[in-house]
């Protein structure tokens, strides 16, 4: 979760070396079929032309990071939230309702994780609704000859799952979709809220999100998965209370995830010398 976030300057660079700066790739441990899946969305040129185009409808709008960045470390976060979840036992639902793997799990997850905010590319505003329209075709573009029907068919139709599931009241049914709406949530860690904060976008999400250091995600001793937030200032509250809880909430990895938020250090750090309305 150390990715450069995208930065502005005094000569904007061309779509074209934006673009061609993506570096994408997650711990695809043997899994050949989402090495090919990987690989091949991470190389096509539309799916990275639609990161640039998130980053620039969220910089529009003085929002947190949405590119590649962001994606990246989504994808990483559910990757590994769904491998603690089932190897606590817990079924996704490729295994228990389409007798498939728990690597096309994976498969499942990361499409969903990599395409979950096409939509920001045409508008924020039901942006995770455009992102299935846009999606469907790429992926069945992308996961040709990884998949044959009927199994083709199940794999895009999750992956759809997964990113309308993203959204606020999305009810995520399955353990994949579950995983893809909390990694969403769970990219709070430093940097994230850096454009905003020295735009002067000084409000309680952005303030909220300054405060978040460093995120971890370990095995739980009471449940599969236990998320560490270390924050410097106890703004960050709103960000667990308010944003992570609600996307946990409802989610078949409600009852299997611990989150302890706590303040590093003896004295909070001051992120605002003050407010005016």
């Amino acid at each position: 979760m150390a990715e450069e976030r995208p930065t502005g300057s005094a000569e904007t660079p061309s779509v074209r070396d934006r673009v061609e700066s993506v570096r994408f790739g997650v711990p695809t441990r043997g899994n050949r079929r989402l090495e090919r899946f990987v690989e091949r969305a991470a190389a096509d040129p539309q799916i990275r032309a639609w990161w640039h185009m998130q980053q620039v409808g969220s910089e529009r709008l003085g929002m947190s990071d949405h590119s590649w960045v962001h994606i990246q470390i989504v994808a990483n976060i559910a990757l590994r939230m769904l491998r603690l979840a089932y190897r606590s036992g817990i079924r996704p639902a490729m295994v228990a309702e389409h007798g498939m793997s728990e690597r096309d799990a994976e498969v499942v997850v990361t499409a969903g994780a990599m395409l979950h905010d096409t939509g920001m590319s045409i508008h924020r505003t039901d942006h995770e609704a455009y992102s299935l329209f846009l999606a469907e075709p790429k992926l069945r573009e992308i996961l040709e000859g990884v998949y044959e029907e009927p199994e083709l068919t199940v794999v895009v139709s999750e992956a759809l799952h997964c990113i309308i599931g993203h959204r606020r009241r999305g009810q995520p049914y399955t353990l994949e979709a579950g995983v893809v709406r909390v990694a969403d949530a769970l990219d709070m860690a430093q940097g994230r809220s850096r454009l905003p904060v020295e735009r002067g976008d000084i409000g309680i999400h952005s303030i909220s999100a300054a405060a978040i250091d460093d995120v971890k995600i370990e095995r739980g001793t009471d449940r599969p998965i236990r998320v560490e937030i270390s924050m410097n200032n106890s703004a960050g509250i709103f960000q667990v209370d308010d944003l992570l809880a609600t996307k946990i909430r409802g989610t078949p990895l409600e009852d299997h995830i611990e989150v302890i938020a706590s303040v590093e250090g003896e004295t909070e750090k001051r992120l605002m010398r003050e407010f005016r309305i």
